[in-house]
C-alpha cells in the first residue's frame, strides 16, 4: 500500500514596520526595502502628496490581479506586448462606519494577435477569481478589461 502524500501547509510572514514622524504621517518600512512616507488622505485632515493607507488598499488589489495574471500567462505561455492597468476603490459608509465597497481594475493588455484576445480575457478572469488579496478581503472586486491587438506586430495578415 503507498504511502498517502500529504502537502505540507505553506504559511508566509510578511512583517511591516511603521514609526510616526509629526501630524499625522509615518515612516513605513519593510527589511530590505525602500522607506515609504505614509498618511492619513487630505480629506481626513492628512496630508498631500503622500501614500495613504486607502491608495495602498488599492493598489495591492491592482498589484495581485496583475501579478496573478503574470503567472497564469506563463504558464499558459501567453505572449502578450504590454500590460497597464488602473484601478479605483470607492470608499463610503457602510454598516460599521466607513468601508471600500467595491474596487474595479481596469487592465490594458496589448496581444500579438486576435487569436489571444479570448485566452488573456480567461485568464484574468482566473487571475480575478484566484487573487489572494482580493480572496481576503470583502470588498467586491471586478476586473473590466481593455485587451487590444498591436497591429504593428499583428501576424495574422
Amino acid at each position: 500500500m503507498m504511502a498517502e502524500t500529504r502537502a505540507k501547509p505553506k504559511k508566509f510572514i510578511y512583517p511591516t514596520n511603521l514609526k510616526w514622524v509629526e501630524a499625522r504621517k509615518g515612516l513605513l518600512s519593510s527589511s530590505g526595502k525602500p522607506t515609504i512616507k505614509v498618511s492619513t488622505p487630505p480629506e481626513f485632515k492628512g496630508h498631500p502628496g503622500i501614500w495613504t493607507p486607502e491608495e495602498m488598499f488599492v493598489a495591492s488589489v491592482n498589484v495581485c490581479i496583475m501579478t496573478t495574471f503574470l503567472y497564469y500567462a506563463e504558464r499558459e505561455n501567453l505572449r502578450f506586448l504590454s500590460y497597464e492597468s488602473s484601478a479605483e476603490g470607492i470608499l463610503e459608509k457602510g454598516e460599521r462606519g466607513l468601508i471600500f465597497s467595491s474596487i474595479e481594475v481596469v487592465p490594458e493588455i496589448s496581444v500579438k494577435s486576435v487569436n489571444d484576445i479570448e485566452k488573456t480575457r480567461d485568464l484574468l478572469a482566473l487571475s480575478e477569481k484566484n487573487c489572494l488579496i482580493s480572496n481576503s478581503i470583502k470588498s467586491k472586486v471586478t476586473v473590466r478589461p481593455e485587451i487590444q491587438v498591436n497591429k504593428e506586430n499583428n501576424q495574422d495578415g
